[in-house]
């Protein structure tokens, strides 16, 4: 039996299937243990040539070709049906799979005996996922966050798939892989998390022609949705497990047209027919424990949305999109050959106060100030102000467009403002280790941007690491990457041989950056930047040396240091 086989459903695919090919052809899993399988849902254009002579080439490549079907439901069923792998591979036509993807899910898959495993998804259609956080030998629906991966480009155990009679909706039907999806992890005993290793490229074409993208009208859309709600209570019991399990499509897909931006892009009967859709779901299809369980932000808009207050959702919206960050370097450091990065993160309304809670009579008020005028909002209470709060700290290595997290031990609080005001922030130290943060392999040469992402009373935002009073006290001018004196911030040289990881501030917002260099390239600037960013008193004499230079000395010693600094002209 062969390890694997591929599915790509094809339907009009044209140069997408030259794109896609190369990426399915060469997997280092070797040929004789995997196949490609092309269904062409009866394509008009070229796509049935461009198959057929890419099995013409390559002999473990198979084309069935068969008539339209409207929908990627029935090839992917097809697939299922005809492959003659121990594992099936689900790929859409204009997507890729990284080179040893097959070779390392297969690997993790055998290992646990695996009925799902889930790789790393990268490309421009994915953003960081804390799915993908850790890898994760074995899990099931009720221990891990699979419901907010409801994509299925996976791979799944065949025998799994005909035991249990998992197939796909046919003919045009929406949410079709959400249905999929909540049917198979309910009924896997063993998923696996594959994180250390990008493997699925999800792009979006550059001609606006996903599958994904299809219009569609509100009650058919949430026609299709409360079919996956529907199959969710079928296979479970109400109570704990279920809440949570609906709770993903009550937050992302039930909310999101009474939520910023998109209530704020409605208006008159368009909104109003948006609203009546939703409502009317929310009222019928979830029960109450859905929304009891959601953050206290995220709970106001499900009791407005419920008690039909329209007007109060917009309102809200338009305040709450004001909202931003507050991310606070404590200190910065580097200690035992990882940067140590110790933050405070908070949000703040869009007058630059704190969004806050309210002590009255022994409970927790959601922001009076926030929530003032909005009818229906009035005396919110945050009865669990800390049980949803949650973030880390994000790398991002631009070259590749991969997210990786460090290390690190973020601890919700409530910090007193004063007159029974009080602000939920997250602190906490952050270890991020050049040797071991790609999935416990080093970081790859290149620039590596930080960010945080953070979740406080039901706002969610991603936001750049930038420089703080307390991170760069007593740094100058000119080497700006070194903050004060003692916080030991600049360049280090770590493994064996050794890479220079110069780390500083850069780009217009002035943000955490981490620049890597392969072992033997580093150039005598990067030499002289190490000695003058990475040994305190060396740093200090360096800058009151630079601070006493003539003017045209000091550009020409700022040009060294931007020659020497990997973001050269940020």
């Amino acid at each position: 039996m062969l390890k694997v086989s591929i599915v790509v459903p094809v339907y009009n695919a044209g140069r997408y299937v030259d794109i896609c090919a190369p990426s399915l052809l060469h997997q280092t899993l070797g040929k004789d243990a995997y196949e490609i399988i092309y269904v062409d849902d009866g394509s008009t254009d070229d796509s049935p040539q461009r198959l057929d002579e890419l099995a013409g080439k390559h002999a473990h490549v198979r084309v069935i070709h068969q008539e339209n079907s409207g929908w990627p439901g029935k090839p992917r069923n097809v697939g299922i049906r005809e492959a003659r792998g121990e594992y099936v591979q689900f790929v859409d036509q204009d997507d890729e799979l990284t080179p040893a993807a097959l070779e390392h899910l297969h690997r993790l898959a055998t290992r646990n005996g695996s009925d799902i495993v889930l790789g790393k998804v990268i490309g421009t259609m994915a953003g960081p996922s804390n799915v993908f956080k850790r890898t994760v030998e074995r899990c099931t629906v009720e221990d891990a966050p699979l419901m907010e991966s409801l994509t299925p480009h996976k791979m799944f155990r065949r025998d799994f798939l005909l035991a249990h009679d998992l197939r796909f909706p046919e003919g045009p039907v929406r949410l079709e892989d959400q249905l999929f999806m909540a049917r198979a992890y309910l009924r896997a005993k063993t998923v696996s998390i594959l994180a250390d290793h990008p493997c699925y490229v999800w792009k979006r074409r550059d001609d606006g022609g996903n599958n994904s993208s299809r219009g569609t009208t509100p009650d058919n859309y949430y026609g299709h949705l409360r079919t996956v709600v529907e199959a969710i209570k079928q296979d479970t019991r109400p109570g704990p497990l279920q809440n949570h399990l609906l709770r993903r499509s009550y937050r992302v897909e039930l909310l999101r047209p009474v939520n910023e931006p998109r209530v704020l892009q409605r208006t008159g009967k368009d909104l109003q027919r948006q609203f009546d859709v939703v409502r009317r779901m929310a009222l019928e299809a979830y029960p109450p424990g859905v929304r009891d369980g959601l953050p206290a932000l995220t709970r106001l808009r499900a009791h407005l949305l419920e008690e039909g207050h329209l007007d109060s959702l917009v309102e809200l919206s338009r305040r709450t999109q004001r909202i931003r960050p507050e991310v606070t370097v404590d200190d910065i450091r580097w200690r035992d050959g990882k940067l140590h990065v110790t933050t405070t993160i908070g949000m703040r309304r869009a007058g630059g106060e704190p969004l806050a809670l309210v002590e009255r009579y022994g409970r927790m008020l959601l922001d009076p100030d926030l929530l003032d005028g909005i009818k229906g909002a009035e005396g919110w209470e945050a009865p669990h102000p800390l049980g949803h709060a949650h973030g880390e700290l994000l790398v991002h290595d631009t070259a590749q467009d991969l997210w990786w997290y460090p290390d690190a031990d973020l601890t919700p609080r409530t910090q007193p403002l004063g007159g029974g005001r009080h602000r939920v922030v997250l602190t906490g130290e952050t270890a991020i280790d050049p040797l071991t943060l790609v999935g416990g392999r080093p970081m790859e040469p290149g620039t590596h941007v930080v960010w945080v992402s953070a979740q406080l009373l039901g706002v969610g935002r991603r936001a750049r690491v930038t420089r703080s009073d307390a991170a760069t006290r007593g740094a100058g001018p000119g080497l700006g990457t070194a903050p004060g004196p003692g916080l030991g911030f600049g360049s280090v040289r770590v493994g064996t041989p050794p890479h220079l990881v110069v780390s500083g501030w850069g780009g217009q917002a002035g943000q955490l950056r981490l620049a890597v260099r392969p072992p033997g390239q580093a150039t005598l600037p990067h030499r002289i930047y190490l000695r003058t960013t990475s040994v305190p008193p060396i740093r200090r004499a360096a800058r009151t040396v630079l601070h006493r230079l003539p003017p045209d000395a000091r550009r020409r010693a700022k040009k060294l240091a931007r020659r020497a600094d990997p973001w050269s002209g940020s």
